[in-house]
């Protein structure tokens, strides 16, 4: 962290800030040139908050020379993480392939997309058990119904589960869940960030609607910050002026995200087009860019769905759009050659 000092800054002034920089526990150098004097900081200053450097009477401006998250950040942790569950890996080099329902309704119709998604060769299963909806009047998800569900699913097919938390107060509800999702209205919701930065449990992360990749890597280190270092970023779209999509598209998140930090990158190209016939490309260059993780939207039957039906994929085109990811990720690993 740089600050520059106001011209007319006394002495005093200035040897007061500096002892109070001290008090952060890092080191300060100051350097006095022809036309003005700066302040440069060495060590963590992560827990410094710029508003509160500028508020001090001496100072005239401050810049951040380094990120301000540090858990997240692969300056300081150059590996990349792997996030193992059930044996499953997300991370790592290998492509794992989340699918489900956008909302879990009946027991016939999650059981057998389950199956489906399953022999398909997908990963993890998803299903909304609480559904963040823009209406208030649309279907708002079975809550612990649906979770209970979700369980019985993960029984029969043996893959983890995967749903979104919505509210502080039904974390207890998620005891049994493999990888808690926070949705993109939730991504600063700090205190439900902290609460599951003291859980021993998978997160992933979803980047808001209207979100730069700061913010995004800011929350991931909320949860960091408490302990939980088992974050994975999801990338879902972004809000912008393009009225075709439900959002935009953000593909060249996974390559900068994937200089910035080492945490695994997911790509959901359900929500971030909205339409079903653009999953299958979207999702075949999430896999071209990097991507850890695709999680795709798929429903027994897409035109009754009770939410979300339009971007939902059937079985039989999960299926055939499964071969081809699978057959791009081979090829980007340099296993084999391609044919989609």
């Amino acid at each position: 962290m740089i600050i520059v000092i106001r011209d007319k800054a006394t002495e005093a002034q200035v040897s007061e800030l500096m002892d109070w920089l001290h008090s952060f526990n890092v080191k300060t150098n100051l350097v006095t040139g022809v036309h003005s004097r700066i302040i440069g900081l060495i060590g963590d200053t992560t827990s410094i908050d710029m508003d509160a450097v500028l508020a001090r009477e001496p100072v005239e401006a401050v810049k951040r020379v380094q990120e301000p998250y540090k858990n997240a950040n692969r300056r300081f942790h150059p590996d990349d993480t792997v996030i193992e569950v059930s044996g499953r890996r997300i991370g790592g080099g290998s492509l794992a392939v989340i699918a489900g329902p956008c909302s879990v309704e009946t027991e016939e119709q999650l059981m057998k997309t389950a199956i489906a998604v399953k022999n398909a060769g997908a990963d993890f299963l998803r299903g909304g058990a609480f559904k963040p909806r823009t209406s208030p009047y649309a279907f708002q998800g079975l809550g612990k119904e649906g979770i209970d569900l979700l369980i019985q699913a993960r029984k029969e097919t043996g893959l983890p589960i995967v749903t979104e938390i919505m509210d502080l107060s039904d974390l207890d509800l998620f005891a049994d869940v493999d990888i808690v999702q926070v949705g993109a209205r939730n991504m600063q919701n700090f205190t439900l960030l902290k609460a599951l930065g003291r859980c021993d449990k998978p997160v992933l992360l979803k980047r808001g609607l209207s979100a730069t990749l700061q913010e995004l890597l800011m929350s991931a280190e909320y949860i960091m910050s408490e302990g939980n270092s088992k974050v994975i970023l999801c990338e879902r779209g972004i809000r912008t002026f393009e009225p075709e999509t439900r959002n935009t598209l953000d593909i060249s998140a996974v390559p900068l995200l994937r200089q910035k930090t080492h945490l695994p990158i997911v790509i959901d190209p359900s929500h971030a087009t909205g339409i079903s016939g653009l999953i299958e490309p979207m999702s075949l260059a999430a896999v071209a860019a990097g991507a850890d993780a695709l999680e795709i939207e798929v429903h027994i039957d897409p035109k009754n769905a009770w939410s979300d039906g339009a971007q939902s994929l059937t079985p039989e085109q999960f299926g055939a759009s499964m071969k081809k990811i699978r057959e791009l990720e081979r090829f980007m690993r340099g296993k084999e050659g391609i044919a989609i």
